[in-house]
C-alpha cells in the first residue's frame, strides 16, 4: 500500500512539473515574441503545439512569428490553421492574404482579403494591397504601439532619451537659464548636453540644473548615450574635443566622436577617446548590446554603402576594441543609417532614409535567422514613423514601452521625445478551490470556449491550484473547470473594453464536491403556487409532510436546497422577488414541522431563469402550463 501511495505521489508530482513546464514555456515564447526574437519564439511556439498546450493560441503565434521572418512557405501553412479556429480575429484573415501573396498564390489571396472585409475588416492604405513585401504590410496592419506624452520636452532640440535604474538620460540643446550660452551656428540652438530625470517625476520642469554630474558635457555638442548593464560604464558621442582641444580635419571640421566616461561616486569622468575614432570622418550614436559585449555605432567612414552606415566593434575582455565591422546591405543603404539601439533579446532598431519609409529619417527593426544573421528589416509603421524624422528609438528590457524622438509637426520644440507603449498580451489567471473546505483544487481541466461553445484552449491547474493563458482582446469567452469528484462550474468573461494597461484578469472557480450517493430517495417534490402567490397550497403539504418525515425519520443527517421559481409573466425584476418569497414560504414551513434549519443547505429564488417549458412569452401556453414552472424543487445535497 506504502509503495502505490508512492508511485501516485510521484506521477502527481510529474504532472505538477509538466503543468508548470508548459506554462513557463508560453511564458518564454510570448516574452520572446515581444522583444522581436522571432527564430527563438517559433522554437517555443512549436514546443507548445507539440505537446498540446493551447494549440490554437500558439498556432498564431507561430504564423506570425514566421511571417516577421519573411518566411511565407511556413507561415501560409500556419495561417490556414489558424484561420479555421473558430473565434479567430478577423486580422489573421488579412494576414493569411498576405502570407498568400508571398508565395504568389493570388487568388486564394483575393478570396481571404474578401473574407477579411466582409467580416468587417478595414484597409485605410489601398497601397497595402499592391506592396510584394508581405510582412510589411502584416506588419502594419494592425496598430501595435501607442503614444504617451513626455511632459520634460522643451522649445528647443530634445532626443536620445534612455532609461537606466528609474532614470531618464536625453540630450537637449535647453541651454536656458544659465549667464552664458553658446549657440550652434547650424541652426541658431544652444549646443546639446546630457541631462538626467526621475522617470517618474511629474515635474515638466527640467533645467540646467539636471545636467548630468561630472565631465561628460563641454561646450560643444554631447550625445546620445548608452550605458552598460552594471551601470557603471557611459559611451556618449561629442563633438571632437577633449582636454580643452577641439580637433579639426584638413578642412577645418571638427568631426563627431565617441567617448567613453567612468562614473565615480555620483559623476561621469575620466572621459576617454575610442581609438577607432578619426579627425577624417564622424562616428556617433554608440549602443551597447546587452552582455556589453559589442559597441554599435553609426559612421561615414570610407569604405561604407553610402552616407552614414551601421557598424559594430568588439569589446574584449580586456576592455580593448576591435575592428569596426560594416553591417552590409541588409541594414546599411546608399543613405543614411543613424541611431543604432538594441535590445535585450539583441535585436537590433535603427533609423534610416534609404530603407522604404513614411517621410525622411524612419526607424527599423531587423529579423534575424536561427544561426543570427540579419535576413531582414522592418518598417515599424505609425504612429512610431511619421513624414518627418523619426529617430533615437529605445525599448525596456520588456519589450513593451520605450521611447524615441521625431520632429513631426504637433510637438514642443525643434525634435520632441515620445514615450510609446505596446499592447501587452492580455492574461486571464486565477485559482480553483473547493468551495467546501476552501483549498486548493490542483490539476482542474479548465476549457476556454468562445462563444458558440466551441473550445479553443485547455489547460490543468498547477499545484496550487492556480491557471493562466494568454487571451484575446475585444472578445468574449465562456470558461469552465472539471475535476473528478466535483460538480463543474463554469463563468462567463469578457476582455471587451479592458484598458490597454491591463495585462490580467482575474477569476477564480469555486467548486463543490459531487454528495455521495448512499441509496436511492424517491424524488422530493416539487410543489406548485398559483399565480402571483407565495402561500403554500393545501394539496402540497401532503408532499412537505412527507419531505419532513424523511428526513427525521429515514434519512436523519439528510441535507436539501431549496429552489424556488415563477412563470415568465410580469417583470423579471418582480418575479426573482416572488421566487424568492415562495423559497422562504417553504422553508418556514419545514422549520415549522420541526426540521433542523442547519440542514437547509440553502432557499433561493430564481425567478423565471430555469423554465421547464417553452413557456418565454414567445408562444402561448395554458394555465396548466404555466403552472408547471412556478413550483418549488428540492435537491439532496448529502445523505449519510
Amino acid at each position: 500500500m506504502k509503495l502505490k501511495n508512492y508511485i501516485i505521489a510521484c506521477f502527481s508530482l510529474l504532472i505538477s512539473i509538466t503543468i508548470y513546464s508548459q506554462n513557463g514555456r508560453q511564458k518564454r515564447a510570448d516574452n520572446l515574441f515581444n522583444k522581436f526574437a522571432f527564430v527563438n519564439a517559433a522554437e517555443a511556439y512549436q514546443e507548445l503545439i507539440d505537446k498540446d498546450y493551447n494549440t490554437d493560441y500558439a498556432i498564431r503565434q507561430l504564423a506570425d512569428s514566421y511571417a516577421y521572418m519573411r518566411n511565407p512557405d511556413s507561415a501560409v501553412v500556419y495561417y490556414k490553421q489558424a484561420v479555421q479556429q473558430g473565434n479567430v480575429p478577423v486580422e489573421y484573415y488579412y494576414n493569411y492574404a498576405q502570407a498568400l501573396r508571398g508565395i504568389k498564390d493570388y487568388a486564394a489571396s483575393r478570396k481571404w482579403m474578401k473574407r477579411f472585409k466582409d467580416a468587417g475588416g478595414k484597409i485605410e492604405n489601398s497601397k497595402i494591397q499592391k506592396d510584394s513585401d508581405f510582412i510589411t504590410s502584416i506588419f502594419n496592419a494592425k496598430q501595435q504601439y501607442f503614444l504617451k506624452d513626455i511632459k520634460f520636452n522643451s522649445k528647443y532640440s530634445d532626443f536620445g532619451a534612455y532609461e537606466y535604474n528609474g532614470s531618464i538620460y536625453f540630450a537637449s540643446s535647453r541651454d536656458e537659464g544659465v549667464s552664458t550660452r553658446h549657440r550652434y551656428g547650424w541652426n541658431g540652438e544652444p549646443f546639446l548636453d546630457i541631462y538626467v530625470t526621475d522617470k517618474n517625476t511629474n515635474d515638466s520642469i527640467v533645467d540646467h540644473k539636471s545636467k548630468l554630474k561630472g565631465d561628460v558635457n563641454s561646450i560643444y555638442h554631447e550625445g546620445p548615450i548608452s550605458i552598460s548593464k552594471d551601470g557603471k560604464t557611459m559611451y556618449f558621442s561629442r563633438t571632437g574635443f577633449i582636454k580643452n582641444t577641439l580637433s579639426r580635419n584638413n578642412d577645418g571640421i571638427s568631426t563627431l566622436k565617441i567617448y567613453k566616461a567612468l562614473l565615480i561616486g555620483d559623476k561621469w569622468t575620466n572621459i576617454e577617446e575610442l581609438p577607432f575614432n578619426s579627425n577624417e570622418f564622424s562616428n556617433g550614436h554608440p549602443a551597447l548590446n546587452e552582455d556589453g559585449s559589442k559597441l554599435y555605432f553609426s559612421s561615414d567612414m570610407p569604405g561604407g554603402l553610402g552616407g552614414t552606415d551601421i557598424y559594430y566593434v568588439d569589446i574584449k575582455s580586456d576592455g580593448a576594441y576591435g575592428k569596426p565591422k560594416n553591417l552590409g546591405a541588409i541594414v546599411n543603404t546608399n543613405k543614411n543609417e543613424r541611431f543604432p539601439f538594441i535590445n535585450s533579446e539583441g535585436v537590433l532598431f535603427f533609423s534610416s532614409d534609404g530603407h522604404p519609409g513614411l517621410g525622411l529619417l524612419d526607424i527599423f527593426g531587423t529579423v534575424s535567422d536561427k544561426n543570427n544573421n540579419l535576413i531582414s528589416v522592418l518598417n515599424l509603421g505609425v504612429p512610431i514613423n511619421s513624414s518627418k524624422d523619426d529617430f533615437s528609438f529605445f525599448m525596456n528590457a520588456d519589450g513593451l514601452s520605450g521611447y524615441f524622438a521625431s520632429n513631426r509637426d504637433g510637438g514642443v520644440g525643434s525634435d520632441d521625445i515620445y514615450g510609446f507603449d505596446r499592447i501587452p498580451q492580455l492574461k486571464i489567471e486565477g485559482t480553483v478551490y473547493d468551495g467546501t473546505a476552501n483549498t486548493p483544487i490542483p490539476h482542474a481541466i479548465v476549457s476556454i470556449m468562445d462563444p458558440a461553445g466551441k473550445e479553443i484552449a485547455r489547460l490543468k491547474t498547477d499545484k496550487d491550484g492556480v491557471y493562466d493563458i494568454n487571451i484575446d482582446r475585444d472578445t468574449d469567452y465562456h470558461i469552465s473547470v472539471k475535476k473528478d469528484d466535483y460538480i463543474d462550474n463554469y463563468k462567463t468573461v469578457t476582455s471587451k473594453g479592458i484598458e490597454r494597461s491591463i495585462t490580467s484578469i482575474t477569476t477564480d472557480f469555486s467548486m463543490n464536491p459531487v454528495p455521495p450517493v448512499v441509496e436511492e430517495i424517491t424524488d422530493l417534490g416539487p410543489i406548485h403556487f398559483e399565480f402571483d402567490s407565495s402561500n403554500i397550497r393545501n394539496e402540497d403539504t401532503t408532499e412537505l409532510d412527507r419531505i419532513v418525515d424523511l428526513m427525521q425519520n429515514t434519512y436523519p443527517d439528510m441535507t436539501i436546497k431549496i429552489e424556488s421559481h415563477s412563470d415568465s409573466r410580469g417583470p423579471a425584476a418582480y418575479n426573482k422577488i416572488l421566487s424568492n418569497q415562495r423559497a422562504t414560504a417553504t422553508y418556514n414551513y419545514l422549520i415549522s414541522k420541526g426540521v433542523n434549519a442547519d440542514r437547509i443547505i440553502e432557499y433561493k429564488g430564481y425567478g423565471e431563469e430555469q423554465l421547464v417549458n417553452g413557456c418565454n412569452g414567445t408562444m402561448n401556453c395554458t394555465e396548466e402550463q404555466h403552472q408547471l414552472n412556478r413550483r418549488t424543487n428540492f435537491v439532496v445535497i448529502k445523505v449519510k
